[in-house]
């Protein structure tokens, strides 16, 4: 008789509440969340989707080779106006900047998503979601920023908060804008055979099926 296999662990490799949160929606809960303590600047001349796609492969490494028996998903999201990468403000001035370079302009987010099954095996996407802002007075711009709520937020606006009524269009995911890809996550994860309980991720991968 074939021995029952064990219990499915996940390991998120971020301690983003965004990402925690949009896992919940599709019934994901990760059974441990650890951090990945890696360098995020980007390389000289690096494309916006090529740093999104590496930083999330190197957080998924860096975390998985302690993992054990478990699955590990990383991610990582990069707000880019053209070439140029908008990370996260490093204060209320540079806050102000973002705010200004994308009123009245679409830019793009970049979602990496990298996974890592407990035999090894890999899995990587990367999602680009286009966004288009509304033109800004600076009393919008003096509000938001006062606000705090750009603070720790690539591009310096967080779309599920204040700054969703500068926002007209969004071209591709919506929840990669807020911090990762649900549909391409849950089809990666899917593909390397992890399998969660939750009746709302079942749902979640029949939907990514069709």
């Amino acid at each position: 008789m074939a021995e029952a296999p064990g219990p499915q662990r996940l390991v998120l490799a971020s301690s983003s509440p965004r990402r925690h949160q949009l896992l919940a929606q599709v019934g994901i809960v990760p059974d441990a969340v650890i951090p990945a303590e890696i360098d995020e600047t980007p390389w000289e001349r690096e494309l916006p989707g090529h740093l999104a796609r590496r930083l999330a492969d190197a957080k998924a490494a860096t975390v998985g080779a302690s993992a054990g028996s478990a699955f590990v998903l990383a991610a990582d999201t990069v707000v880019a106006l053209g070439r140029r990468i908008l990370g996260k403000p490093a204060g209320e001035v540079e806050a102000r900047h973002f705010l200004r370079m994308l009123s009245g302009r679409r830019h793009q987010v970049y979602g990496g998503v990298a996974a890592i099954a407990p035999d090894g095996r890999r899995a990587a996407r990367l999602v680009r979601t286009a966004v288009s802002f509304k033109r800004l007075d600076m009393s919008e711009i003096e509000n938001y920023v006062a606000g705090g709520e750009w603070q720790g937020k690539a591009g310096g606006y967080s779309i599920q908060g204040a700054a969703g009524a500068f926002v007209p269009r969004v071209n591709g995911s919506y929840p990669n804008v807020v911090g990762l890809p649900l549909y391409e996550t849950v089809s990666l994860l899917r593909g390397l055979g992890y399998r969660s309980t939750a009746a709302a991720s079942d749902m979640a991968v029949r939907q990514a099926d069709r």
